[in-house]
């Protein structure tokens, strides 16, 4: 409590934390129940901490079993270890969303059962924490039909510890430019829901080059995820999903991925596209809604990023007031044995406390996004 403390006084706000994840019991009992990518494998003995085998790549038997894909210790399922996390980095607040490949691989009626239990779960979890410091992002079962993902948002209205869902930059299958997700679009605007837009797939091998084993995880986190996430919103832009649905609101990990750098570029990549006839409305070519009245209007990006420069590119790019904490908590814990304090997250502390905007990231923007005074009010009730 000595480190929240002091943490907390370089801080006048609260800090709320949004960009945290966590494998629910249930989800880690639907992993191990697998043979195929994804599933959790469980070393001989229980020697050491059981292998998340998240990606086709991970799933080679020429690695040994104890080297194959990410350990999974506790502090991917423990909350305790989460408070604990919390409490250590000064940390008052945390929305907890479900790592990570998600309910995605399910056939579409796995997928309703387990979005319906995981979510149950994630709302109680939320709900025993005695200090109510936890809320949560739900997933969706997204392998299912629109009439059923929709069902799902509706339901979900009700629950006082949902501030928002996590969601694929593949959704149905097909991309977030694919007309059939314009059901899910209505309902998560009719209900004001936050989408949290979070990569996971990453880009094609072969882009990496033969060598890229020999860089570990480095150049698919580095690059393809940031890259994943631009190229799905970007989709979702260019297709028009914001003129049809004006008042959607998404949340982008990893700082909008490469988009304070790029947005400029894809704007005028579209006013310079011959097959792009320009608009009745206001004789631009593309959506009705330009790209930067979209990034001002729906758009919130996280402060994962690691670096001062790019923080402050983040809130050129939406504003001061929409750019929230996070740490992607139990990613990158620290390498050296005994270490508390996680260099990720310090990284991002120091280049939070660079800018002018300090407060509202740590927290006053996440607590008026997701009115979480209110609910707090009304936990405590």
């Amino acid at each position: 409590m000595k480190e929240q403390r002091m943490q907390q006084m370089a801080f006048s706000s609260k800090i709320v934390d949004v960009h945290t994840h966590i494998y629910t019991p249930s989800y880690l009992s639907l992993l191990r129940s697998r043979r195929t990518v994804p599933y959790l494998l469980d070393l001989p003995d229980n020697k050491a901490p059981p292998r998340l085998i998240i990606l086709p790549s991970d799933d080679d038997a020429s690695i040994p079993p104890e080297s194959r894909g990410r350990p999974i210790d506790t502090s991917y399922s423990s909350i305790q270890e989460k408070l604990k996390f919390m409490d250590i980095h000064g940390i008052s607040t945390s929305v907890i969303s479900l790592a990570n490949p998600w309910l995605d691989f399910l056939p579409p009626e796995e997928g309703i059962k387990w979005a319906k239990t995981i979510n149950n779960e994630l709302q109680e979890i939320c709900a025993q924490e005695r200090e109510k410091r936890l809320y949560a992002f739900a997933t969706l079962p997204l392998s299912a039909s629109p009439d059923d993902v929709a069902d799902e948002i509706y339901r979900l209205r009700s629950f006082l510890f949902i501030k928002g869902t996590i969601f694929s930059t593949t959704a149905l299958g097909s991309g977030l430019d694919d007309p059939a997700l314009d059901l899910i679009w209505n309902a998560l605007e009719d209900t004001q829901t936050l989408i949290f837009l979070h990569p996971h797939y990453g880009l094609p091998n072969e882009v990496y080059g033969p060598r890229n084993a020999d860089y570990g995880h480095v150049l698919p986190l580095a690059l393809g995820f940031p890259l994943e996430t631009t190229i799905a919103f970007t989709r979702m832009w260019l297709s028009g999903v914001f003129d049809r649905f004006p008042t959607l609101k998404i949340l982008i990990a990893h700082a909008g991925g490469t988009l304070p750098f790029l947005a400029g570029r894809i704007e005028s990549c579209v006013q310079h596209e011959r097959s792009f006839e320009p608009n009745e409305q206001h004789g631009r070519r593309g959506p009705a809604r330009d790209l930067k009245t979209v990034l001002r209007e729906n758009v919130w990006l996280d402060a994962v990023v690691y670096s001062e420069t790019s923080l402050k590119a983040a809130i050129e790019l939406v504003g001061k007031e929409k750019v929230m904490f996070g740490t992607d908590h139990p990613f990158f814990p620290p390498l050296e044995e005994g270490a508390e304090k996680w260099a990720s997250v310090e990284t991002n502390l120091t280049a939070v406390a660079g800018t002018e905007a300090k407060d509202m990231i740590m927290g006053e923007s996440a607590v008026k996004l997701l009115e979480l005074e209110s609910s707090e009010k009304l936990a405590s009730s």
